[in-house]
């Protein structure tokens, strides 16, 4: 399910950049092993003003996926580094 969800959320872009989430290395982990399913991801800046609807679509998306499962998003402090664009970018 963890796959699934991941590519459900190559859909949610960052507005700024136009880049899908997953795609820029933003998804750091996705447990669907917890209840709710938890996902760990970082932004590209620490004060980004779109974070919270980013966020916000993340959990969305990842719900859809999963058949209406509550998710949570947890936002790392931990800045985003250009080495973790996806393998398809590079």
């Amino acid at each position: 399910m963890a796959e699934q969800i991941r590519e459900a959320l190559r859909s949610v872009l960052d507005p700024e950049i136009g880049l899908s989430v997953v795609d820029l290395g933003f998804i750091k982990e996705i447990r669907t092993d917890t209840d709710p399913i938890h996902i760990s991801m970082v932004l590209s800046a620490p004060f980004c003003p779109m974070a919270g609807m980013i966020v916000e679509q993340v959990r969305l998306t990842a719900e859809t996926a999963a058949g209406g499962r509550k998710a949570e998003v947890e936002v790392l402090q931990e800045p985003w580094r250009p080495p973790w664009l996806d393998d398809m970018l590079a």
